[in-house]
């Protein structure tokens, strides 16, 4: 299916059901009131119990194929004496016990674990800090509950959960807003055969949005036993350096339905790319972008991309480490990347411009991250050829996103992004386009006359109305009747008090 006639068919929003929605606002405010108040712990107590809850699906699944088929169960997680750490048992135990089992037992059980999972290699530091048997059965009847075997339910669940990462006010930095990933995953439209990467990935909002994608517009594909084992094993990887994230990301892509992701600890600036240099096909990413580092903690061969300190500028260069010759990324920018006037700000754009194929620069409004952070973004399209091609590169300077820009975010009527998506599947046609427009395409001539300048407003034209102004000796002769009126007045009153 060619790009311009796909749907817009990634989900942005969590479907569960109302039930479900208060049930987990329930047990969630059960956390804050048993002492619990920051939502990543939560989450990762929540993703735990997840976790266990999937390992004994998963033995109880292979014992009844091995009933059937009359054969043993291959390296089963659950050994004999191990009953009792399981799901299906220590649910039904009494709140007391169930809580003593899983402090005691079960979390020691799930750190020694070493079957070399994504999953089990990020639960080696595991901490159960659930403080009640009250707030712990609350937690495992809710789980219990939900008809783990369905895709979408899980992980619309998940992103329930993890919605409430930003709307508690904690670490929403860790938080692409959805409908911002679901454009760009869209705009990117990742293939069946694409090594996806993200190299930031926190709790994995990019890889996820790019296999449902995948799954939407690519069904057919999957149908293919090479072709399903290279989604679930090596499409999609993501890296970050705090195991909580790694954690989240991991089971958020678990409950999503990727097998086998591989979600790993990178510190992905101080390593840099010297393993998985032109690897991937496409990088999706919004990396952070508030700090900078010691030239000597910051890759070298990073630095020999662009001498700085900035990690914006230097996750810039990653990228472009990353791809694959052919390769393709869309990925969150601070404005400063657009404009900036240090040597490394303008070296970095002008490797985009003249090195590789810069393909958009799509502005967006600047309380997209409210209310975490007022800072403005971009979203840089591009793609890595080492030799060159940039022609005219398409700008898109974006409004609305249908949500108010203060720091409430509330859902409103304007929404410029189907109109971006629709305009960049159809770009031939974007030619015409004055620069007055919301969007239009300029010839690298003209940014490299502008010292490869990227910010829309150095190539976009107002037009300002005509403004009729009267006369000034009218506008003063209309100041002197009200003076005379008002001198009336006052002498009208004076009569009246004398």
């Amino acid at each position: 299916m060619p790009p311009s006639e796909r749907r817009a068919l990634t989900r942005v929003a969590p479907v569960i059901t109302g039930e479900l929605k208060s049930k987990i606002d329930r047990v969630w405010d059960a956390f804050w009131s048993g002492g619990i108040s920051n939502p990543l712990e939560v989450i990762e107590q929540i993703t735990y119990l997840l976790f266990i809850r999937r390992l004994d699906d998963i033995q109880t699944l292979a014992e009844k194929k091995a009933r059937v088929t009359r054969t043993e169960v291959d390296n089963p997680v659950f050994l004999p004496g191990h009953a009792h750490l399981r799901w299906g048992q220590f649910k039904n135990a009494s709140p007391e016990l169930m809580h003593k089992t899983i402090a005691d037992e079960v979390f020691p059980f799930l750190r020694s674990l070493g079957d070399g999972t994504t999953y089990s290699e990020h639960m080696k530091d595991a901490r159960f800090t659930i403080p009640t048997p009250a707030l712990l059965s609350k937690v495992v009847d809710m789980l219990d509950d939900i008809p783990m075997a369905d895709r979408d339910t899980n992980g619309d669940l998940y992103e329930y959960l993890l919605s409430k990462i930003a709307s508690a006010g904690v670490n929403g930095q860790f938080r692409t807003p959805r409908h911002i990933i679901k454009l760009m995953v869209e705009m990117a439209a990742p293939e069946p055969s694409d090594e996806i990467c993200d190299p930031a990935c926190g709790t994995a909002g990019f890889l996820v949005a790019a296999s449902e994608y995948v799954r939407d517009t690519h069904a057919e594909a999957l149908l293919d036993s090479t072709q399903r084992m290279h989604f679930h094993a090596s499409m999609f990887h993501g890296y970050d350096f705090d195991s909580t994230m790694l954690r989240i990301g991991s089971m958020n892509m678990l409950l999503h339905g990727i097998e086998s992701p591989d979600i790993r600890y990178r510190d992905s600036l101080s390593e840099g790319a010297a393993g998985d240099a032109d690897k991937y096909t496409l990088i999706l990413a919004n990396p952070p972008f508030a700090g900078s580092l010691d030239y000597e903690s910051a890759a070298k061969d990073l630095q020999r991309v662009v001498k700085t300190k900035k990690t914006e500028l230097l996750f810039a260069a990653l990228f472009l480490k990353l791809l694959k010759p052919g390769g393709r990324a869309a990925v969150i920018v601070p404005d400063g990347v657009l404009f900036g006037s240090s040597k490394a700000h303008k070296d970095l754009r002008r490797i985009l411009v003249e090195d590789q194929k810069l393909d958009a620069v799509v502005k967006l409004p600047p309380g997209v991250f409210r209310p975490y952070a007022g800072v403005s973004t971009a979203i840089l399209f591009f793609t890595k050829t080492n030799s060159g091609g940039t022609e005219d590169v398409w700008f898109y300077d974006v409004r609305a996103d249908g949500f108010s820009l203060d720091d409430k975010r509330n859902p409103v009527e304007a929404n410029d992004l189907p109109d971006v998506l629709a305009r960049w599947q159809n770009r031939a046609t974007e030619k015409d386009r004055a620069r007055t427009d919301c969007s239009f395409l300029i010839p690298k001539a003209d940014i490299v006359a502008q010292g490869y300048d990227l910010s829309i407003n150095r190539y976009k034209e107002i037009v300002h109305d005509e403004v009729e102004h009267r006369a000034p000796l009218e506008i003063i002769a209309d100041i002197e009747t009200l003076e005379d009126e008002i001198a009336k007045g006052l002498a009208e009153l004076k009569a009246m008090l004398s």
